[in-house]
């Protein structure tokens, strides 16, 4: 039997908090869990990566769209924030010949895709990469969303990716597992508990029915009250089907965000 690369990079799902909250003192002490959680990311890796591919819950498009950028700009795609966050850099390199790898491996999985060259980093991925990584010296790529959110396509996206985990590339799918704007305070709680608890317990399903548990995932307690629209669960399909064969490890928990909200991350492999 082979054995398991043991380089071979793990893929996560994380959360990335609320617009630029580590320039911001009170809302970084809000985050505080999540901002260690995301400090400690690095060193689960069995290797310096060759470059970070992140799948944020900001991008989305009407095909998977690669970032191929060797500079890429800045998306300040949040609003009233204070001024000086609207001037935040993050001035990692882009990996333009890993977007092209990307790009092949998604059209050899008969998924929609193109290449980006305009395309900047936005808040769903330079806010943890800064935590992460706050030297900005890793190269670092985005894939978009695919309208629609189906989780099937996604899913065949992030099993297309996988060989990348083998060439030293860590796969990110950066959202939130509660993700309701309108819902904050008191009234987040039992909803976010109960979509959380469920969560757990997905993702510590044996392979066939973990991967079907996710895909329905609308059947979940307070699903819609949790992702009235879905676009931060969204990349945790894709994050899954990079390494649909690999354990789930929760390596981030936090209660009472915001007065309510439970939300957690998990790393596969």
């Amino acid at each position: 039997m082979p054995q398991p690369n043991p380089n071979r990079m793990p893929a996560f799902f994380i959360s990335h908090g609320g617009g630029p909250w580590p320039w911001m003192a009170d809302w970084r002490l809000e985050f505080a869990p999540l901002e260690a959680s995301l400090a400690k990311l690095p060193a689960q890796l069995p290797a310096r990566p060759k470059a970070v591919l992140m799948i944020s819950g900001h991008w989305e498009s009407s095909s998977f769209s690669v970032m191929s950028a060797a500079r890429p700009p800045m998306v300040y795609d949040y609003h009233g924030f204070p001024h000086d966050t609207y001037e935040i850099t993050y001035p990692a390199p882009g990996a333009p010949n890993i977007a092209a790898r990307c790009a092949e491996l998604i059209a050899q999985a008969e998924l929609p895709t193109r290449l980006d060259p305009d395309m900047g980093f936005d808040h769903g991925t330079f806010v943890p990469m800064a935590v992460m990584y706050p030297k900005a010296d890793i190269p670092l790529l985005q894939i978009s969303l695919r309208h629609g959110y189906d989780p099937a396509e996604h899913l065949r996206m992030g099993r297309a990716l996988a060989p990348l985990r083998e060439e030293g590339v860590v796969i990110i799918g950066s959202g939130l597992s509660y993700h309701n704007l309108a819902l904050f305070g008191p009234a987040a709680k039992d909803p976010s508990e109960q979509f959380d608890s469920w969560l757990h317990r997905a993702l510590a399903l044996p392979k066939e029915a973990r991967s079907s548990a996710v895909l329905n995932w609308e059947q979940a307690p307070a699903a819609r009250i949790c992702h009235a629209k879905e676009d931060h669960l969204a990349p945790i399909f894709a994050a899954l089907g990079a390494a649909e064969n690999e354990p789930a490890t929760r390596i981030y928990h936090q209660k009472n965000i915001f007065g309510g909200v439970t939300a957690s991350g998990y790393r596969f492999g």
